[in-house]
Protein backbone atom coordinates (compact mmCIF):
# COMPACT_ATOMS: atom_id res chain seq x y z
CA UNK A 1 0.00 0.00 0.00
CA UNK A 2 1.42 3.62 -0.50
CA UNK A 3 0.90 6.51 1.91
CA UNK A 4 0.16 9.87 0.65
CA UNK A 5 0.73 13.09 3.22
CA UNK A 6 -1.51 16.29 2.17
CA UNK A 7 1.02 18.35 4.94
CA UNK A 8 4.22 17.60 5.74
CA UNK A 9 4.34 19.18 9.38
CA UNK A 10 5.17 17.43 12.92
CA UNK A 11 2.42 14.84 12.99
CA UNK A 12 3.16 13.85 9.02
CA UNK A 13 6.77 13.45 9.99
CA UNK A 14 5.92 11.74 13.21
CA UNK A 15 3.75 9.19 11.36
CA UNK A 16 6.22 8.81 8.22
CA UNK A 17 9.32 8.25 10.68
CA UNK A 18 6.93 5.81 12.24
CA UNK A 19 6.37 4.30 9.41
CA UNK A 20 9.77 4.15 7.55
CA UNK A 21 11.44 2.38 10.89
CA UNK A 22 8.19 -0.59 10.75
CA UNK A 23 8.19 -4.11 9.62
CA UNK A 24 5.18 -4.25 6.79
CA UNK A 25 5.27 -0.48 6.75
CA UNK A 26 3.69 1.15 3.51
CA UNK A 27 5.43 0.26 -0.17
CA UNK A 28 6.06 3.75 -0.27
CA UNK A 29 5.43 7.56 1.13
CA UNK A 30 4.48 10.30 -1.20
CA UNK A 31 4.08 14.28 0.45
CA UNK A 32 3.09 17.21 -0.60
CA UNK A 33 2.90 20.80 1.03
CA UNK A 34 1.60 23.97 0.51
CA UNK A 35 4.65 25.47 -0.68
CA UNK A 36 7.27 25.27 2.24
CA UNK A 37 9.58 22.56 1.22
CA UNK A 38 8.98 20.56 3.79
CA UNK A 39 7.51 17.57 1.48
CA UNK A 40 10.69 17.06 -0.85
CA UNK A 41 12.72 17.32 2.75
CA UNK A 42 10.76 14.52 4.44
CA UNK A 43 10.73 12.47 1.58
CA UNK A 44 14.06 12.27 1.31
CA UNK A 45 14.52 11.38 5.31
CA UNK A 46 12.20 8.39 4.81
CA UNK A 47 12.96 7.49 0.87
CA UNK A 48 9.37 8.37 -0.23
CA UNK A 49 8.79 10.85 -3.18
CA UNK A 50 7.45 14.69 -3.41
CA UNK A 51 4.61 15.21 -5.60
CA UNK A 52 3.20 19.12 -6.22
CA UNK A 53 -0.10 18.95 -5.61
CA UNK A 54 -3.13 16.95 -3.29
CA UNK A 55 -4.25 15.66 -6.29
CA UNK A 56 -1.00 14.28 -7.27
CA UNK A 57 -1.46 11.94 -4.08
CA UNK A 58 -4.95 11.01 -4.62
CA UNK A 59 -3.86 9.78 -7.94
CA UNK A 60 -0.61 7.87 -6.86
CA UNK A 61 -1.41 6.70 -2.98
CA UNK A 62 -3.88 4.21 -2.11
CA UNK A 63 -4.40 5.92 1.34
CA UNK A 64 -3.78 9.98 1.65
CA UNK A 65 -3.10 10.32 4.82
CA UNK A 66 -4.99 14.78 5.62
CA UNK A 67 -2.35 16.38 7.90
CA UNK A 68 -2.60 20.18 6.97
CA UNK A 69 -3.62 23.07 9.18
CA UNK A 70 -7.65 23.16 9.80
CA UNK A 71 -8.03 26.00 7.34
CA UNK A 72 -5.85 24.63 4.57
CA UNK A 73 -9.24 21.83 4.59
CA UNK A 74 -10.42 23.52 1.80
CA UNK A 75 -7.58 23.90 -0.46
CA UNK A 76 -6.57 20.31 0.10
CA UNK A 77 -10.14 18.64 -0.32
CA UNK A 78 -10.10 20.54 -4.00
CA UNK A 79 -7.49 17.99 -4.84
CA UNK A 80 -8.15 15.00 -3.16
CA UNK A 81 -12.04 14.52 -3.38
CA UNK A 82 -12.79 12.35 -6.08
CA UNK A 83 -9.16 11.33 -6.48
CA UNK A 84 -8.27 9.89 -3.29
CA UNK A 85 -9.67 6.23 -2.43
CA UNK A 86 -9.31 7.01 1.26
CA UNK A 87 -8.43 9.69 3.27
CA UNK A 88 -7.47 9.71 7.28
CA UNK A 89 -7.79 12.98 8.44
CA UNK A 90 -5.54 13.81 11.38
CA UNK A 91 -7.05 17.09 11.94
CA UNK A 92 -7.72 18.86 15.24
CA UNK A 93 -11.22 20.52 15.76
CA UNK A 94 -12.74 19.05 12.27
CA UNK A 95 -15.77 17.23 12.21
CA UNK A 96 -16.24 14.11 10.07
CA UNK A 97 -19.47 16.51 8.83
CA UNK A 98 -17.10 18.91 7.94
CA UNK A 99 -14.52 16.42 6.50
CA UNK A 100 -17.03 14.97 4.47
CA UNK A 101 -18.74 18.27 3.44
CA UNK A 102 -15.43 19.56 2.10
CA UNK A 103 -14.27 15.96 0.73
CA UNK A 104 -17.73 14.94 -1.12
CA UNK A 105 -17.84 11.33 -2.19
CA UNK A 106 -13.98 10.27 -0.89
CA UNK A 107 -14.31 7.90 2.03
CA UNK A 108 -12.73 9.72 5.14
CA UNK A 109 -11.83 8.37 8.46
CA UNK A 110 -11.19 10.56 11.41
CA UNK A 111 -8.63 9.97 13.88
CA UNK A 112 -6.74 12.10 16.66
CA UNK A 113 -2.97 10.33 16.95
CA UNK A 114 0.07 11.59 19.32
CA UNK A 115 3.67 12.44 18.41
CA UNK A 116 4.76 8.74 19.90
CA UNK A 117 3.63 7.68 16.47
CA UNK A 118 7.26 8.11 15.70
CA UNK A 119 8.63 6.00 17.94
CA UNK A 120 5.95 3.46 17.32
CA UNK A 121 4.73 3.48 20.36
CA UNK A 122 1.67 6.20 19.80
CA UNK A 123 -1.78 5.96 20.54
CA UNK A 124 -3.94 6.68 17.68
CA UNK A 125 -7.86 7.20 18.59
CA UNK A 126 -10.44 6.98 15.56
CA UNK A 127 -13.87 7.78 15.48
CA UNK A 128 -16.76 5.06 14.91
CA UNK A 129 -15.85 3.91 10.92
CA UNK A 130 -18.56 4.32 8.77
CA UNK A 131 -19.18 4.94 4.84
CA UNK A 132 -15.74 3.08 4.18
CA UNK A 133 -14.92 0.04 2.27
CA UNK A 134 -14.60 -2.77 4.44
CA UNK A 135 -11.45 -4.32 3.40
CA UNK A 136 -9.96 -0.65 2.79
CA UNK A 137 -11.17 0.31 6.63
CA UNK A 138 -9.32 -2.71 7.76
CA UNK A 139 -6.13 -2.41 5.80
CA UNK A 140 -5.69 1.52 6.92
CA UNK A 141 -6.33 0.36 11.11
CA UNK A 142 -4.01 -2.61 10.36
CA UNK A 143 -1.60 0.07 9.10
CA UNK A 144 -1.77 2.46 12.12
CA UNK A 145 -1.91 -0.25 14.38
CA UNK A 146 1.81 -0.53 12.98
CA UNK A 147 2.41 3.24 15.13
CA UNK A 148 1.08 1.96 18.36
CA UNK A 149 -2.18 1.19 20.35
CA UNK A 150 -5.68 2.00 17.74
CA UNK A 151 -8.54 2.74 20.14
CA UNK A 152 -11.83 3.53 18.87
CA UNK A 153 -14.29 6.55 20.75
CA UNK A 154 -17.37 8.25 19.93
CA UNK A 155 -17.19 11.68 18.05
CA UNK A 156 -18.26 13.30 21.01
CA UNK A 157 -15.20 12.72 22.59
CA UNK A 158 -13.13 14.11 20.44
CA UNK A 159 -12.33 17.23 21.81
CA UNK A 160 -10.83 15.89 25.72
CA UNK A 161 -9.44 13.51 23.53
CA UNK A 162 -7.32 15.60 21.72
CA UNK A 163 -6.21 17.03 25.12
CA UNK A 164 -5.89 13.34 27.05
CA UNK A 165 -4.11 11.79 23.41
CA UNK A 166 -2.48 14.94 21.35
CA UNK A 167 -1.67 17.12 23.66
CA UNK A 168 -0.64 15.04 26.74
CA UNK A 169 2.61 14.41 25.33
CA UNK A 170 3.84 18.25 25.76
CA UNK A 171 2.15 18.30 29.22
CA UNK A 172 3.92 15.06 30.40
CA UNK A 173 7.16 16.93 28.40
CA UNK A 174 6.71 19.50 30.93
CA UNK A 175 6.36 17.39 34.15
CA UNK A 176 9.42 15.66 32.82
CA UNK A 177 11.57 19.60 32.46
CA UNK A 178 10.51 19.84 35.91
CA UNK A 179 11.39 17.56 37.66
CA UNK A 180 14.78 16.94 35.80
CA UNK A 181 15.75 20.81 36.59
CA UNK A 182 14.54 19.98 40.11
CA UNK A 183 16.94 17.22 40.03
CA UNK A 184 20.05 19.48 38.61
CA UNK A 185 19.11 22.32 41.48
CA UNK A 186 20.22 19.46 43.86
CA UNK A 187 23.30 18.57 41.98
CA UNK A 188 22.89 15.85 39.59
CA UNK A 189 24.33 16.43 36.72
CA UNK A 190 21.53 17.75 33.69
CA UNK A 191 22.03 14.65 31.30
CA UNK A 192 22.21 11.99 34.69
CA UNK A 193 19.01 13.75 35.32
CA UNK A 194 17.27 13.88 32.33
CA UNK A 195 18.26 9.94 32.14
CA UNK A 196 16.93 9.16 35.83
CA UNK A 197 13.07 10.99 34.94
CA UNK A 198 12.86 9.68 31.33
CA UNK A 199 13.18 5.56 32.75
CA UNK A 200 11.16 6.39 36.07
CA UNK A 201 8.41 8.22 33.55
CA UNK A 202 8.77 4.65 31.05
CA UNK A 203 9.16 1.95 33.88
CA UNK A 204 6.28 4.12 35.23
CA UNK A 205 4.31 3.79 32.79
CA UNK A 206 4.74 0.11 32.34
CA UNK A 207 3.35 -0.26 35.82
CA UNK A 208 0.28 1.75 35.27
CA UNK A 209 -0.41 -1.27 32.63
CA UNK A 210 -1.27 -3.53 35.27
CA UNK A 211 -1.93 -1.73 37.86
CA UNK A 212 -4.20 1.25 38.42
CA UNK A 213 -2.70 4.57 40.10
CA UNK A 214 -3.76 4.55 43.36
CA UNK A 215 -2.01 0.90 43.51
CA UNK A 216 1.60 2.43 42.52
CA UNK A 217 1.04 5.90 44.70
CA UNK A 218 0.41 3.26 47.78
CA UNK A 219 3.20 1.11 46.76
CA UNK A 220 6.08 4.01 46.91
CA UNK A 221 4.78 6.13 49.66
CA UNK A 222 5.11 5.51 53.53
CA UNK A 223 3.40 7.03 56.08
CA UNK A 224 5.15 10.35 57.07
CA UNK A 225 8.30 9.44 54.56
CA UNK A 226 9.65 10.96 51.93
CA UNK A 227 7.24 10.29 48.79
CA UNK A 228 3.94 11.91 51.28
CA UNK A 229 5.94 15.16 52.32
CA UNK A 230 6.54 15.53 48.05
CA UNK A 231 3.02 14.45 47.13
CA UNK A 232 1.78 16.74 49.69
CA UNK A 233 3.88 19.53 48.51
CA UNK A 234 2.30 18.88 45.02
CA UNK A 235 -1.61 19.14 46.49
CA UNK A 236 -0.58 22.17 48.12
CA UNK A 237 0.74 23.60 45.01
CA UNK A 238 -2.60 22.87 42.97
CA UNK A 239 -1.47 20.25 40.85
CA UNK A 240 -4.40 18.59 39.76
CA UNK A 241 -6.23 21.75 39.53
CA UNK A 242 -3.56 23.03 36.87
CA UNK A 243 -3.42 19.81 34.61
CA UNK A 244 -7.14 20.09 34.85
CA UNK A 245 -7.35 23.55 33.60
CA UNK A 246 -4.62 22.50 31.00
CA UNK A 247 -7.42 20.20 29.74
CA UNK A 248 -10.11 22.31 29.82
CA UNK A 249 -7.94 25.26 27.68
CA UNK A 250 -7.65 22.34 25.06
CA UNK A 251 -11.24 21.96 25.04
CA UNK A 252 -12.43 24.95 25.14
CA UNK A 253 -9.72 26.11 21.82
CA UNK A 254 -11.10 22.72 20.43
CA UNK A 255 -14.61 24.27 20.20
CA UNK A 256 -13.77 27.63 19.23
Amino acid sequence: MKVGFAGAGNMAAAMARGWAGANGGPDGMLFCDSGSGRAAELAAEVGGEARETPAELGRDADLVVLAVKPKGLAAAATGLAGEAPLVVSVLAGTSLQTLREALGETPVIRTMPNVAVEARAGLICHAPIDGVPEEAAREALALLALLGTVVEVDEGLFDPVTALVGCAPAFLAVVAEALTEAGVREGIGSDLAHELVVETLAGTAALLRDRDTLAVRRAVTSPGGGTAAGLAALEAAGVRAAFGDAVRAVVERMRG
